[in-house]
């Protein structure tokens, strides 16, 4: 593992995108605690690409244009569903005191299913592992699994971090009900434009 890889992977989990999202939404909305399992479900979530991409199966995603399409497209209905959860009453983002609380195993599954749901991970780790691996080692297969297990780490370590911040400022947002209007709308917002995003993606 080279410094090279870590510095890499650190900028590429430090950008946002629909897990970060998450982590916020449900930081804000439901404390640090639901922030740690939504952290945990988006960091298993990688599971099935980082394995996927180890023994070759992420392959298919550039050859079957149908297989790509068909999961390509689950993501999207669910990044729009996940808008729709944050705009409605009783959502991830529905701030208040007495807040009625959602299971931290469904949201983690949650957060599990907005990163299983995405194939463009899948492609991505295809890319991005092989080339910090040494060409013709014989432990290639082991050198893989252990940058994906570090990456994920890196995943849950960074997103735990956003969750504290966002659970932080939940106070503060509580007493200022047109903020919470106000982000309620600009997270949702966000999830239909990666859901767009992802629509009009080729590969």
């Amino acid at each position: 593992m080279t410094l090279e890889f870590l510095i890499t992977s650190f900028i590429v989990v430090l950008l946002p995108g629909t897990g970060v999202l998450y982590t916020l939404a449900v930081g804000l909305g439901r404390g640090f605690r639901a922030s740690i399992a939504a952290a945990a479900g988006c960091t298993l979530g990688i599971v099935p690409a980082a394995f996927a991409s180890i023994i070759g199966l992420a392959a298919i995603f550039h050859t079957s244009a149908l297989a790509f399409q068909f999961v390509k497209y689950l993501g999207v209905a669910y990044l729009l569903y996940m808008a729709w959860s944050i705009l409605r009453d009783g959502g991830a983002l529905d701030v208040q005191e007495d807040y009625k609380k959602q299971p931290q195993v469904r949201t983690a599954v949650n957060g599990a299913l907005i990163n299983v749901l995405n194939p463009k991970l899948s492609i991505f780790f295809l890319a991005f592992l092989p080339q910090f691996v040494e060409a013709g080692s014989a432990g290639a297969t082991a050198q893989m699994i252990l940058l994906a297990v570090t990456f994920m780490a890196m995943t849950f370590v960074v997103f735990v971090g956003y969750g504290a911040f966002a659970a932080a400022a939940r106070t503060q947002i509580m007493n200022r009900p047109g903020m919470v209007t106000w982000m309620k709308r600009s997270f949702a917002g966000a999830f239909a434009f990666l859901s767009l995003r992802l629509a009009l993606s080729d590969r």
